[in-house]
């Protein structure tokens, strides 16, 4: 583990103003970067509640996958051109050499922990009528008692002391769409995904927030127009009921979007994340092309907090667009917004939110490794409350340790019956000879091997604004011990100063941390979440401490020890093509909560062998702690930093 505490350099910086409001249907108001800002407004549509439905068997059912169909070619949501986007197809350069961190044999500061939302229960919410989905994108917010959990494509409220509150509710239904997949007569719903939550201490509301894809209901084509889909509840609980908000993202002109140019029709507002101040309520994505192959640059959603938590019947909504506002005409890619302790805002300048950013992905920077950290500004915010007029983005570049796209992640060699079954030649089933006549017509080629995990790229993890400082992570690529492998780069930075900035390394000798999360409290403690996983540990969920004063601390904690290999559909070329990329977390989260911190990772919380998988009724679920195709699990912690 390396910490450095240096000044910082400004390299760059870019300015967008938004001058004045334009009509409700939309317009561009030029700033003095050139790049135009665009003024809207949405109106509410309608209302949701948590409504469980019935609970599915978990059996195989074709469609078992979204077909998203590209010009009537099946794509899978894993694969490139659809959603979840990365450019960056391999590793960059070899990673900075940093000393290993030492791993804790106990941990006093551990309060609770206990499982949360996995892939067998998102495969069996509204009856079945649900796609297998990988990864889970982890939502986590927490308020009044209440811990909401949110993943692909499901969501789950608990207490505080880890009971379920609900049942597990498919987010179509939450959104009043029809189901992923109607069993009965094939039709297909909206394909949703990468969702977010975030608890407001100010307003005492509950956000929530998807990407959306509107979807040829028979063939589950892709159709281009996509959307924020956002709700608010109703009070202080989340079970009170909630409103709905809708944000067209397609940006090619139409249902009131700018014209970004995405070649082959519609954009795509992929990998949306949230962030708040005193004031807004804020959305990033990462626009590209839905169909064709470039990126354009992050975008920026600002909403007055205060209008949601009303449930105005229309809403202003600013969009920023982030092409050419740094070095080199690149965009900013992967802008993450900050949220913040209660009443830990930035209140110069008119109210302030930050954005942290990185610029090492394949989107912005062919050379896959950088020494920048993006700072970006949103003053005025209290003019949200007015409709927005003299709001101002502005960013600055700090220099940090370098930073690089990792490898994928090598994981403990266990028990893999999805893989085996593929493999499988022997086992006599009801439709022939061979485990693999339970997923295909076809025999495959019965080569797959246990499998490495994504380790994400370069782009910034979640942001948190505290004590007038930033905090946020990323993963990069380590030499740990003389070993290359992933690791975690973190920063605690001034933004409005170079001085005393924080920034480092944590790396573990013979495991890859990986998908950081930082929660800080108002005091500035806290800690960074992540995913352990390597040869001698099957995928865990741990973490680290960290505090304003002295950053990240050199000891690593395992909240709980995975259980077994990662074995989901994602990681055999049989399902996805070859080579196949498992498909892991996109995203962890954390929360403070008063002087405690929830945390909540992806791990693997089971295993079973293939005698067992093949043994149960139906096939694959051993034990009810798994489906056939995925057995992805996530980790709910409480920690006292």
């Amino acid at each position: 583990m390396t910490i450095s505490r240096r000044r910082s350099v400004t390299v760059a910086s870019a300015a967008i103003l938004l001058g004045s409001l334009v009509p409700s249907s939309g317009g561009a108001a030029a700033g003095s970067s050139g790049t135009p800002s665009f003024v809207r407004q949405i109106a509410s549509g309608g209302t949701t509640s948590f409504r469980a439905g019935a609970v599915g068997t978990g059996a195989i059912q074709s469609p078992e996958f979204a077909t998203l169909a590209l010009d009537g070619a099946a794509a899978s949501s894993t694969k490139k051109g659809v959603v979840n986007r990365r450019l960056s197809t391999s590793a960059g350069p070899a990673g900075a050499a940093v000393a290993s961190a030492n791993e804790a044999g106990s941990d006093s500061n551990l309060l609770l922990s206990f499982d949360g939302l996995n892939h067998r229960a998102q495969r069996t919410a509204n009856g079945g009528n649900q796609f297998s989905l990988e990864p889970p994108d982890q939502g986590l917010c927490v308020g009044n008692g209440y811990v909401l959990e949110t993943v692909n494509d499901v969501l789950r409220v608990f207490s505080t002391g880890g009971a379920p509150v609900t049942g597990v509710i498919d987010l179509n239904s939450f959104y009043g769409y029809a189901a992923q997949v109607d069993r009965t007569t094939g039709q297909q719903g909206p394909f949703v995904t990468d969702p977010s939550c975030y608890f407001d201490a100010d307003t005492q509301r509950w956000f929530h927030v998807v990407l959306t894809l509107d979807v040829d209901a028979s063939t589950g084509a892709l159709l281009g127009p996509n959307h924020l889909d956002l709700a608010v509840s109703n009070g202080r609980k989340p079970t009170d009921g909630w409103r709905l908000y809708s944000v067209p993202v397609q940006d090619d002109g139409t249902q009131g979007t700018p014209n970004h140019g995405c070649s082959l029709g519609a954009c795509i507002g992929d990998y949306p994340h949230i962030g708040a101040d005193a004031n807004g309520f804020y959305i990033t994505t990462n626009e590209y092309s839905l169909f064709g192959p470039e990126f354009k640059g992050a975008q920026l959603y600002a909403f007055s907090k205060r209008a949601l938590a009303r449930h105005d019947r229309k809403v202003t909504v600013v969009q920023f667009d982030t092409r050419e506002t740094l070095a080199a005409r690149r965009a900013g890619f992967t802008v993450w917004p900050a949220s913040s302790p209660a009443s830990q805002y930035a209140t110069s300048e008119g109210g302030t939110e930050y954005f942290l950013s990185s610029d090492a992905g394949s989107e912005v920077n062919p050379i896959g490794t950088s020494t920048n950290l993006v700072v970006w500004a949103l003053t005025q915010t209290q003019s949200l409350n007015s409709g927005g007029a003299g709001l101002r983005l502005t960013n600055t570049v700090k220099t940090v340790s370098p930073y690089s796209v990792p490898a994928t992640s090598v994981q403990k060699v266990g028990h893999i019956p999805l893989g085996e079954c593929i493999n499988d030649q022997s086992i006599r089933t009801p439709l022939g000879q061979g485990c693999w006549r339970y997923f295909f017509t076809k025999k495959p080629r019965n080569d797959e091997v246990e499998s490495r995990l994504d380790s994400n790229d370069s782009r910034m993890q979640q942001v948190v604004y505290a004590g007038g400082k930033l905090y946020g992570a990323l993963d990069t690529a380590l030499s740990v011990d003389g070993a290359n492998q992933a690791g975690i780069e973190w920063f605690i930075v001034s933004p409005s100063t170079s001085s005393n900035d924080l920034s480092g390394y944590l790396g573990l000798a013979g495991a890859n941390l990986t998908y950081p999360a930082i929660g800080v409290t108002a005091g500035g403690k806290g800690v960074m979440a992540f995913t352990l996983v390597g040869a001698n540990d099957y995928p865990s969920a741990a973490y680290a401490p960290i505090s304003a004063a002295s950053g990240v601390g050199d000891v690593v904690h395992v909240a709980k020890a995975g259980l077994g290999p990662d074995d989901g559909f994602t990681s055999y070329k049989a399902f996805v093509g070859n080579p196949p990329r498992t498909r892991w977390g996109d995203y962890g989260a954390a929360v403070a909560d008063g002087p405690n911190i929830w945390m909540a990772s992806e791990y693997i919380g089971q295993t079973c062998t293939l005698a067992e998988y093949v043994a149960t009724t139906p096939i694959g679920i051993c034990g009810a702690t798994r489906t056939a195709l995925g057995n992805w699990d996530t980790r709910i912690s409480l920690v006292s930093p």
